[in-house]
């Protein structure tokens, strides 16, 4: 098997090196990240300015992009043969819930899949994210199940790991999103000249974090393998908008 493994964290995070070292022992893989921290950069891409992979001592590419950047030009013009998979991680915090919507971890993974390759992305849930290990061994264990449970084509994988040691994790759960309180309001500082500057406010509370959700699955020591589906039509509200959409005035 072939993989390209990206993340949103920078080439030199200790996840994606923790990664790497799991999923070599069964696959061949390349790893094509950002050359920096990246966190929240979602699907964003660098139009205005030429894209630069740098091949590092260690074999990874560094690109001086996001994570959507990294995932394309690995696979457009890095990684040859094409890989079998796009793996993004492990992320250095939790991408549950509404989280996922800024993710560039998650953000990697949906660009594998719009172009055409199975794409699964990991992060690691905790305040001080120590046991990348046992998010590396989940991570491994259920790539190796893909062979014979190939996924969608509309749909890509968001796991979730709790940092703990793996002796301590208590199994692995499907799960739905779950969603938070709206995040508190933004920081309003003064700079050293006393110009204003702003500061995003802590993430909101857990809202929606009962029983079948990511949040729960966590807090209660399980691993969550949330399926998420990059079509994001709504097509419940199809028929029924159908219904009085052409009684517009044009």
């Amino acid at each position: 098997m072939n993989i390209l493994l990206s993340n949103d964290d920078g080439v030199n995070a200790l996840g994606i090196k923790v990664l790497y070292q799991a999923l070599s022992q069964f696959s061949n893989v390349t790893v094509v990240a950002p050359d920096r921290n990246c966190s929240g950069a979602s699907n964003s891409l660098t139009l205005l300015n030429p894209l630069r992979a740098e091949i590092l001592e260690n074999g990874f590419y560094s690109v001086n992009g996001t994570p959507t950047d990294a995932v394309h030009l690995g696979i457009s013009q890095l990684v040859k043969p094409l890989p079998d998979l796009v793996v993004a991680g492990i992320n250095k915090g939790a991408n549950l819930g509404d989280d996922t919507l800024y993710s560039g971890t998650v953000a990697a993974a949906t660009e594998g899949r719009h172009m055409g390759m199975p794409a699964v992305a990991v992060s690691l849930a905790g305040k001080d994210e120590q046991h990348y290990e046992t998010a590396a061994c989940v991570t491994a264990s259920f790539i190796k199940h893909l062979v014979k449970h190939p996924l969608p084509a509309d749909q890509i994988i968001n796991i979730n790991v709790p940092d703990i040691p793996l002796s301590e994790l208590k199994g692995i759960k499907v799960t739905r999103l779950g969603h938070r309180h709206k995040a508190e309001t933004m920081k309003r500082m003064q700079d050293p000249w006393n110009r204003d500057i702003f500061w995003y406010g802590s993430l909101g509370k857990e809202l929606d974090a009962g029983e079948g959700t990511d949040f729960h699955a966590i807090n209660q020591g399980y691993a969550s393998v949330t399926p998420l589906t990059v079509d994001m039509t709504a097509y419940k509200s199809i028929d029924s908008m159908s219904q009085w959409i052409n009684q517009l005035t044009l």
